[in-house]
């Protein structure tokens, strides 16, 4: 067994033709190991910022137009709520301006009548008014012809 270890030995310190050998020392080998590892995960660590950089910056794209289009958005119920106002006004005004012509038209066809009843009421009562004056002025007549007879 210490024949196979040697030969590793000697075959480790043996020097080959060309750049081409054994490294037996194993805390050499362990950190030239370490070395790429820690060096493949330290690439794919930057990759994983930079790939999660330019995520942030889409995403802070995204959220600047979800932005603008909100501000658009409300902007425009903003109008819309103006221009609802401004047609129930416009509604409320024309029915106020409605009642006010109705109220109108009453008032006048309330005083034509009025002043129709009132005319016939006193052509009908002077009518009546004349013959009992005349009646009556009769009637005295009457009565003072029988006082002097």
């Amino acid at each position: 067994m210490r024949d196979v270890t040697d030969s590793f030995v000697s075959f480790g310190h043996w020097p080959s033709a060309g750049s081409f050998g054994f490294n037996t020392d194993i805390l050499a080998t362990n950190l030239i190991n370490l070395s790429v590892v820690l060096d493949n995960r330290k690439q794919r660590i930057l990759s994983t910022i930079r790939n999660s950089e330019e995520l942030r910056e889409g995403a802070i794209e995204q959220l600047e137009e979800a932005r603008a289009r909100l501000r658009k958005v409300e902007i425009e119920a903003d109008e819309f709520r103006n221009l609802e106002r401004l047609e129930n006004y416009k509604n409320e005004t024309i029915h106020f301006e409605q009642q006010r012509a109705i109220n109108q038209v009453r008032q006048r066809v309330f005083q034509q009548a009025l002043q129709g009843a009132l005319g016939t009421l006193n052509s009908c009562s002077n009518s009546e008014l004349h013959l009992r004056t005349i009646g009556a002025n009769i009637g005295m007549l009457g009565a003072m012809k029988e006082v002097t007879d």
